[in-house]
């Protein structure tokens, strides 16, 4: 059987830089795979390709006959005028495709489907855009940076979303717990060439390290030789007659192998002359409140206590507007509590990687931007790291330090910004989201940093794999004012929360409750009221021919349907009568108790219709 997408020798070039030169492969129906680069080789130049969005200098692509792809790309542009339905596809009045679209939009929490998509920010457009691609039901998905702007809860969801059914699949993403739990094909973009490996992201790893073993044990062979050589080289002229053309020829193309320069020789930062006091800061009972445009407020810390500890490494994680960065503001005095006093000691020397920090001056050189701030960082006892060192500890090469920043790539952007606020030699850094755009190499090298690292850090991030690497506790924000105070990375925590149904204990002054809810049909969770309940197979997952819905699951459907309408209504209903001023207060009692009830109930039954609707697919 013909593969899906066949590439043959393809190159692709910008001017004197080379993206990839020759590079051949092949995805297969079913298969699901994942491509690797580090930031401005070519990751989402080769998705684009592929979509037909860009052109290329030389080589073939060859798609099965017929194929439907659909294509995420990293910035989505819609027309501002139409409505969020819309811009999912033209349902012509096909009931079963809006309900669907509906059940999509609501786990990637957007909830009005009549808003004009020019009302949405960027990461909700984004959001909005990977659901018109699922609803499509394209036979190839192409995915560039999918959990980007996903909170852990949508993540979650759309691993499982992918992993079931014989979708095909070729992504982007730097999320290595969804490359490992999704993916059973990894493609490896480096120095303009292609590596495949027939595995999931762990299986990559341990191969790629064999790959790099061999490659250093050739260099060290080609060095030793190399020396050889190089005297007979230096002899006179007279000394090397014609016959021995081969050889000069030989010795050239050794002198490139031996003086290669493998990335695992970059240098290891310590910087010990970074001192912090045994006071850090301390949440005395702080409480924040916001009012939305529709009036309604929203509580982001209601009396919170926290005393933090020297040296702590601490995570902070939660659903998208749950306060997070709200809190990391009011932390760094940016944004006002409403009540208690946030106490910062007198030795704590705050960097601060923010979402919205990455403004440059377009036409200043990489390397000027950091000498603008220092030229070195003082490490302790006489040594310091340059501007130039620290840039080519991030991985950025000499070229490239001198190098115009309007001709960086999006992840370079990030990277060069990250080096902004290390230059500045804190000793509590403050990181939100300083994963997004960033490669695997890249993450990797930060948290070596970080791991590393004598003073505070606080870290706000949806990378799971990035938390457990770093944070040694968890503030686990809730909403509604709730946070968990947890004693161990992400990965402790989940495990923790399935097997602890009742609130974790915790230090005075916070609040707790019940982790994130999850449908009791959802496959591989443990429900909150009894074990999990596996979907029957499909075509392509084995054990079986294709399956449709049973008459019994025809009725469910069926019914579910209308109890997911009356449901909607009684929601819409209850939401007018509290936002309408004639409601009495026994009235908004009861409707508030029962609003919370009504999402469950709506949330699980329409997990429940998608689950079935996969299997009638």
């Amino acid at each position: 059987m013909l593969p899906y997408l066949d590439v043959q020798h393809l190159t692709k070039s910008f001017g004197a830089l080379t993206l990839f030169r020759d590079i051949s492969f092949s995805i297969g129906e079913g298969q699901k795979v994942g491509l690797i680069a580090k930031n401005g080789t070519g990751k989402s130049t080769l998705l684009s390709i592929l979509a037909g969005k860009e052109g290329y200098d030389a080589g073939d692509i060859v798609f099965r006959r017929d194929l439907k792809i659909g294509f995420l790309e990293q910035s989505p542009t819609f027309d501002p005028e139409e409505t969020v339905l819309d811009a999912c596809f033209n349902h012509h009045g096909e009931e079963e495709k809006v309900l669907k679209a509906k059940q999509v939009l609501t786990q990637l929490k957007i909830s009005n489907l009549q808003q004009p998509m020019g009302q949405l920010s960027g990461g909700q457009q984004k959001r909005v855009a990977l659901a018109n691609v699922l609803l499509t039901e394209p036979d190839l998905i192409i995915l560039d940076e999918p959990t980007n702007h996903l909170d852990l809860e949508m993540i979650e969801w759309l691993e499982g979303y992918l992993q079931r059914g014989n979708r095909t699949l070729l992504m982007v993403t730097h999320d290595r717990f969804f490359l490992d739990r999704v993916c059973s094909v990894i493609l490896e973009l480096d120095d303009h060439t292609i590596y495949t490996y027939r595995g999931n992201y762990a299986y990559y790893l341990e191969k790629r390290q064999e790959r790099i073993d061999n490659r250093r044990a050739e260099i060290a062979r080609a060095n030793n030789l190399y020396r050889t050589e190089l005297e007979w080289m230096r002899r006179m002229p007279q000394a090397r007659g014609h016959k021995a053309k081969y050889r000069e020829d030989a010795f050239y193309e050794l002198e490139k192998v031996a003086k290669q320069r493998l990335e695992e020789r970059q240098l290891r930062l310590k910087s010990s002359n970074i001192y912090i006091g045994s006071k850090i800061f301390e949440c005395q009972y702080i409480s924040k409140k916001f009012t939305q445009n529709d009036g309604h407020e929203v509580t982001i810390l209601k009396d919170f206590y926290y005393n933090f500890s020297r040296f702590e490494k601490m995570g902070i994680v939660g659903n998208n507007g749950t306060g997070k960065s709200t809190f990391i503001k009011m932390l760094l005095g940016e944004v006002p509590v409403d009540e208690g006093h946030i106490i910062i000691g007198d030795t704590v020397k705050f960097g601060y990687f923010s979402q919205e920090g990455l403004q440059f001056n377009e036409q200043q050189k990489v390397i000027d931007i950091v000498r603008d701030i220092a030229e070195y960082v003082e490490l302790g006892g006489g040594k310091k790291l340059s501007a130039s060192q620290l840039l080519q500890y991030f991985l950025f090469t000499p070229e490239q330090q001198y190098n115009y920043v309007y001709k960086l790539s999006g992840g370079e952007r990030r990277k060069l910004y990250l080096c902004t606020v290390l230059m500045r030699n804190p000793n509590f850094l403050v990181l939100d989201e300083p994963t997004n755009d960033l490669d695997i190499v890249t993450l990797q090298i930060l948290e070596e940093y970080l791991q590393d690292f004598p003073g505070c850090v606080i870290v706000v991030s949806h990378d799971r794999y990035f938390m457990d690497k770093v944070v040694d506790h968890l503030l686990v924000f809730k909403g509604n004012g709730v946070i968990k105070d947890f004693p161990g990375n992400y990965t402790q925590y989940r495990e923790w929360e399935k097997t602890h149904p009742q609130p974790l204990p915790g230090k005075e002054g916070s609040e707790y409750s019940r982790g994130g809810k999850q449908s009791k049909y959802s496959q591989g969770e443990k429900a909150e009221d009894g074990p999990s309940t596996p979907l029957p197979r499909r075509e392509g997952q084995g054990g079986g021919s294709p399956r449709k819905l049973s008459y019994k699951e025809k009725r469910e459907m069926e019914q579910l349907e209308k109890d997911i309408a009356a449901l909607e209504a009684e929601k819409k209903q209850i939401e007018d009568a509290l936002c309408g001023g004639t409601t009495s207060v026994d009235e908004i009692t009861a409707m508030s108790k029962r609003l919370p009830l009504l999402n469950d109930e709506l949330d699980e039954k329409s997990m429940r219709w998608l689950e079935l609707s996969e299997i009638e697919a």
